[in-house]
């Protein structure tokens, strides 16, 4: 199969000009500048508000003129997350694709798929005078993967829709219709940098790890490589580790998948320390033995450093790292095998003498939320840190209800022939932040089958795009009469 082959090609190739622009969240300029030319192009009505979002406005359909607004909803930004080693800039490099099978992948990258595919769609709707619809609006929404700023500076009145149709979901044949919120719960130790003592440095890295979506994927018990590596160090402050720097994961909704930390041990607890380590590093790949198959863990030799941290701070740090509880904390009573509340210890980075910790905690219930942030704090808070708990977004309720979620149900078995599955995801949708200032907007989400997200390995399954592509389009002829 060949990229100039793949169905709908008219998303594809939309697809293909989204990949060619720069989109890391909080760096939408030039996403935004081409989404507003695009419009404007088609001669639609193209706005952009002050944070930076996009909507374009297209008239119906001949003989369509009667049917209620719906807004299709995507966002642009992506996750930039790469192989470790591998030269590329996300603020200036293409994504490159290839084909493997029935998936699309990148190469050494994350695909942007995530939100990517979405904003394709919507551009070739937006292309096609021959796709039958009502009165539409496509919103674009800046910094989605950085806390939904972009969703959250909307102003009522920006969408004059009556449905909206999120296309951020990552399952073909799941129809969303509730979400968690989240916050982030951010922890910073102010260590003393002391003279470094005689010994012998070392590095100890992790790598390879699966990684992922801190929401979506935790319950797939994925190895945390922040966790790991912090639990081979609290074992080695018996050999005297004075702790030299440590740099570890990367974004708050991604699940580490990397990270390091060199330090200094006496010379004559050098083979010990080798010894201690092939051992754990044994024992973690039997206890991920399910769901890791790349874990790489090497302690090699390194070049003295300056200075170490404190050991007091060193201690505080470590242990209060071990303590914070990360992964699953609670599963729904109501919906089966879906996760009620999580928390994700996201990053370590030492910053001068400062230790900068992110961490962030999901649920559906607003309650458990604030209760997983409040556990997170104290630990942190007894250990001596500074912490600090963000605003956070807020779930998406579920409306049982929903004319809309009808619609699509009904659409979708007369494409295929079988019922959706109606779900709730662990994830944050940004249409909670959507409802608080438009109570009355009736909302669904789906999309195209995505593994894999927020890390390298990100892909798309391609067939899968053509059926939501079908259903998308059986379900905008179908919207009700106003």
């Amino acid at each position: 199969m060949s990229q100039s082959s793949l169905q709908p090609k008219a998303v594809f190739d939309c697809f293909a000009q989204v990949n060619k622009i720069p989109r890391p969240s909080n760096h939408e300029q030039q996403m935004g500048e081409f989404l507003v030319n695009y419009g404007k192009s088609l001669g639609l009505e193209t706005l952009q508000d002050a944070a930076g979002n996009v909507i374009i406005r297209k008239p119906a359909t001949a003989g369509y003129e009667n049917l209620k607004t719906t807004v299709l909803q995507s966002h642009m930004d992506m996750v930039c997350e790469k192989e470790a080693g591998l030269d590329f800039d996300f603020a200036t490099d293409p994504i490159q694709t290839y084909i493997d099978g029935d998936w699309m992948k990148a190469k050494g990258t994350t695909l942007g798929a995530d939100d990517g595919i979405g904003v394709a769609m919507q551009m070739a709707i937006l292309a096609d005078n021959t796709i039958e619809h009502g009165p539409l609006e496509c919103l674009f929404t800046v910094c989605e993967e950085e806390g939904l700023s972009g969703a959250m500076g909307i102003e009522p009145g920006f969408m004059k829709a009556d449905y909206l149709i999120n296309l951020d979901s990552e399952d073909e044949g799941l129809i969303f219709i509730s979400c968690a919120g989240g916050a982030s719960t951010k922890a910073t130790f102010h260590a003393t940098m002391e003279s470094a003592p005689q010994g012998q440095w070392l590095k100890l890295q992790i790598s390879g790890l699966k990684g992922g979506h801190s929401g979506d994927d935790i319950i797939k018990k994925y190895a945390n490589a922040n966790k790991l590596l912090v639990r081979m160090l609290a074992a080695l402050r018996e050999y005297g580790l004075r702790l030299g720097d440590i740099q570890a994961g990367g974004l708050h909704n991604a699940i580490p998948r990397d990270g390091y930390a060199t330090f200094c041990i006496p010379q004559e607890q050098k083979e010990a320390v080798r010894t201690l380590i092939n051992v754990m590093t044994a024992e973690f790949e039997e206890e991920y033995s399910a769901t890791e198959d790349g874990m790489n863990i090497v302690l090699e030799s390194t070049e003295p450093a300056a200075q170490v941290l404190d050991k007091t701070t060193t201690d505080r740090l470590i242990t209060a790292l071990v303590s914070v509880p990360n992964g699953v904390l609670a599963m729904d009573q109501e919906i089966p095998d879906f996760v009620q509340t999580s928390s994700n210890l996201a990053s370590i980075h030492l910053v001068g003498s400062d230790i900068n910790i992110v961490t962030s905690q999901r649920s559906n219930i607003m309650s458990a939320r604030k209760y997983a942030s409040a556990m997170i704090s104290g630990v942190f808070s007894l250990a001596g840190a500074d912490v600090e708990i963000g605003d956070g977004y807020p779930g998406w309720k579920l409306n049982p209800q929903s004319p809309l979620l009808t619609i699509t149900v009904e659409s979708y078995k007369r494409v295929f022939g079988k019922d959706p599955e109606i779900c709730a995801i662990h994830a944050g949708l940004e249409c909670g932040l959507f409802s608080l200032k438009y109570p009355n907007l009736d909302m669904v989400s789906f999309g195209p089958t995505l593994r894999g997200v927020h890390s390298p390995d990100e892909r798309l399954l391609i067939p899968t795009v053509q059926m939501v592509w079908d259903h998308l389009l059986e379900l905008l002829k179908n919207i009700p009469a106003k």
